[in-house]
């Protein structure tokens, strides 16, 4: 093979994948963009203790209004969206730290959803325990033996960081690293 043929063959496959990264890119900027979009989506919903639509009909009993639900719904779930977003596009070794608030944000949205408690921010740190158990030390352990290489090997920390990193080829093979 020639060097021209070559060339052309590393242009095209260069060219495929920045489209496909564009593409990616742009996808996932819009999902940011429209956040505030998706936060002031509660300003859509009645302030009365029940919601009857063609639909389903919903009663608010603990919060006495469907109004007051979906905003505080709509405080945990918007931050919860954009951490996922962050963990699935993140490709430095510490972002399985990001686990962390992530399981906070789930464990308040099911205390919301839990109509019985009066306290939607409390004990969370409990049931945080034993993710954090396992998320800290692995953490610890990575960035111990990033350490130990740097010392070792004369390695700089972005090296050291893009070999640590992980980048499956899509979404699904991110999600089967995890599983």
């Amino acid at each position: 093979m020639s060097n021209k043929q070559q060339s052309e063959k590393t242009k095209s496959k260069f060219q495929r994948t920045d489209k496909k990264g564009l593409v990616v890119g742009s996808i996932v900027a819009t999902c940011i963009a429209i956040t505030p979009y998706l936060f002031y989506l509660y300003e859509s919903v009645p302030n009365t203790a029940v919601w009857d639509t063609f639909i389903f009909k919903f009663k608010s009993e603990f919060y006495e209004s469907v109004f007051v639900l979906a905003w505080t719904l709509t405080g945990k779930l918007i931050p919860l969206y954009l951490l996922f977003i962050w963990f699935f596009t993140c490709r430095h070794w510490w972002f399985h730290v990001l686990v962390v608030p992530i399981a906070m944000y789930v464990y308040q949205t099911f205390t919301i959803l839990n109509e019985d408690l009066s306290f939607i921010d409390s004990n969370q740190l409990v049931y945080l325990i034993p993710i954090m158990a396992i998320v800290i030390p692995t953490i610890y352990l990575v960035r111990a033996q990033m350490f130990n290489k740097v010392n070792s090997a004369n390695k700089s920390m972005e090296e050291l960081e893009e070999e640590f990193r992980m980048s499956p080829k899509n979404f699904w093979g991110k999600v089967k690293d995890y599983f």
